[in-house]
Formats: structure tokens, sequence, C-alpha cells
């Protein structure tokens, strides 16, 4: 196998081989699914976090947090008013402030009633949290502890949509283009008889492969990364999650050059990729509905893929807590791997018959 020969077939991959309805798809579905849940269920455009103040006192707090662009605030006539709000998820968190709330900065006091929607961002919350200190912090001229007491309303377990529905965009975005492009290029080759002409060239089978698959890759981790981008799920560590995205990407490239290789025509193709969907997205619905045994997500091979990207990405876990899930991720790609291996030797054989 050489390096120069499989980028030569990956060049001639990208500018000559078929721009299909397969490679439309697999640019344009993910980023239309990822725009959509985001703009229905996220805040694409809206990053800032809500709060929600009721003002008892008039005090001089809310001109100081005014001038804050990280948080957007909403002012209520009455405590009961801002906590109908906040259960609605019309803020992230309602604050009440007190007749006393000012003599209590003054005399080095500040204590606070929040309410919580259930069903708001963690790093909203702390968003909410900073703002308040500097803001106290300002209006005092000094460093000043603000004790919160909140209350949750709602399901304060809850997960966001914007949340749920990111496994769905994730592995849009790496399987079906990481999996498609690889077994519709193989697909192609065999329709149109160059497989054959490829076979007696100096390029060998595992070159043929090796370079089919890095095209669906590479693709499938573009995608991947985009589609973390738009959803705001980069996390506190971008390169574990780029390994994760790249492992992804692996398997389903190998899963793709395995349906290329066994199957016989596009249509085919289509028909395994919807009746093989339940094995790629159960994650996904189990992500999507929390209420159904987690347990299950085990017997999905993509599950080890969305697991660790959900750890890191939404709650900002490390890499070595997602240690156990990686390895059996590694084991998957390679008995994919050695899978792929013995369908290379098979096919070189034919190869060297038909040149002899």
């Amino acid at each position: 196998m050489k390096i120069k020969r499989i980028f030569t077939l990956i060049n001639n991959d990208i500018v000559h081989g078929p721009k299909d309805l397969v490679l439309i798809m697999a640019v344009v579905m993910p980023l239309l699914l990822a725009f959509f849940f985001n703009l229905a269920f996220g805040d694409i455009f809206t990053s800032r976090a809500k709060l929600g103040i009721y003002d008892a006192s008039n005090s001089h707090l809310p001109p100081v947090l005014n001038t804050n662009s990280t948080i957007n605030i909403k002012y209520y006539d009455s405590e009961s008013l801002l906590k109908s709000a906040t259960a609605r998820g019309s803020v992230d968190m309602g604050i009440v402030l007190p007749a006393d709330f000012d003599d209590g900065i003054a005399a080095g006091n500040v204590r606070l009633t929040a309410y919580i929607w259930g069903e708001s961002l963690a790093k909203n919350r702390e968003v909410i949290a900073l703002a308040l200190a500097d803001a106290v912090r300002e209006f005092k001229g000094s460093v000043l502890p603000v004790n919160i007491e909140t209350i949750p309303l709602g399901d304060e377990t809850s997960i966001p949509w914007s949340d749920r529905l990111l496994p769905v965009t994730i592995l849009v975005a790496v399987f079906y283009g990481g999996l498609m492009i690889p077994a519709s290029s193989l697909i192609n080759e065999k329709q149109r008889g160059t497989m054959i002409a490829l076979s007696v060239s100096p390029a060998t089978i595992s070159e043929i492969f090796t370079a089919k698959g890095i095209i669906g890759m590479l693709l499938a981790t573009i995608m991947g990364i985009v589609t973390l981008a738009i959803g705001r799920g980069f996390g506190h560590s971008f390169p574990a999650l780029v390994l994760i995205l790249m492992l992804g990407a692996v398997m389903a490239a190998e899963i793709g050059l395995l349906a290329g290789a066994l199957i016989k025509d596009i249509n085919t193709l289509y028909a395994f990729w919807k009746f093989g969907g339940l094995l790629l997205f159960g994650p996904a619905i189990l992500y999507m509905f929390p209420q159904i045994p987690s347990w299950l997500g085990y017997v999905f091979p993509t599950y080890y893929v969305i697991r660790p990207l959900m750890d890191v990405s939404i709650n900002g876990l490390g890499l070595g807590s997602s240690f156990v899930y990686l390895l059996v991720l590694g084991a998957i790609i390679l008995a994919l791997g050695l899978a792929i291996n013995k369908i290379i030797g098979r096919l070189s054989t034919q190869a060297l018959r038909i040149g002899g």
C-alpha cells in the first residue's frame, strides 16, 4: 500500500467523482436539521441567559444589571407573575429584590430568593449568578458574597429539548455522509465497471478501499464539527470532542465500505439505510425520551459514540469518564476493520484472476 497512490485516488474521487444526491444530502441534511432544531428548541440567535426581576423597592441594582451584555432582563410587577413566568420558561431565573435590599447591601448582607426554571441550561444559571455577583460588587464598590436561595419550578430533572435532539443531528451528520459516501462510491464503481479497470491498474483493492474510506471519514468529521458548532455543543474540551467525532466517523466509513462491497445497487443501499436506521439511531431515541431504560443503549453500536459526546459536550465531563465506552468503540472499529480486510483479500484474489 502506497500513500501517494491513495492520495491520487482521493483526489480523483473528489475532483472527478459523481456529485449526486448522496453527496448533496450528506452536506445539506445535517445542516438543515441542526438549524431547524436550534431555531425551534435552542438559542441559536438568542444565546444570552434570561433573568426575570421583581423589584419591590426600586433598588439601584437593576440599572447596574442592565449594563451587562451577557443577560437579557425582564421586569415583573409582582412575585406571583415572576414565579408564573419562570415556571413557563419565559426566563431561566427569576429573582425577588425585597424592600430592604439596598440596605442589606450597605450592611454587607446580600440574600436573594431566586426561582429556577427546571429546564434551564446550567450554563445560563452560572452566567446569571456571575452577573449578579458582578453587579453587587460594582454597586457596593467591594467584593461581597451573594447568597441565593433557589426554588426550582417545574421538573428540575427535565432535559431541554435542544439537548435531547442533539444526538439526532450528530448521528445524521456523522453517519449519513460517513456511511453513504464510501458505499455509494463503491457501488457506482461496480455498476460502471470501473472497479475492474482499477483492479488491474497499479492501485490495489486495499488502496481503493482506503481512499474511499478516508473521504467518508473526513466528510463525516467535518459535518459533525459543524453540527456541534451550530448546536453550541463544544462544551469545555474541543480536542476531546474532535477525537470522539473522528472515531465515530471511522466506524461510519467502515460500515459504508462493508455495505458498498456487499450491496449491488443504489436502491438496495437506500433500503439498507432505512431498515438499518434502528441500529444507528436507537441511542437518539433513548436521549429524546429519558423514560426509556438507559441500559438499552448498550445494544446499539452508535451508543458508544453518542454517550461520550454527550458526556463531554453537555455534561461537562472529562474524556477519562468515557474511557470504557471509547474502549468498546475501539473494539467495534477493530472488528469492522477485520471484516473489511477479509473482503479486500477476497476481491484482490478475484482481481488477480482477472488480470491473469
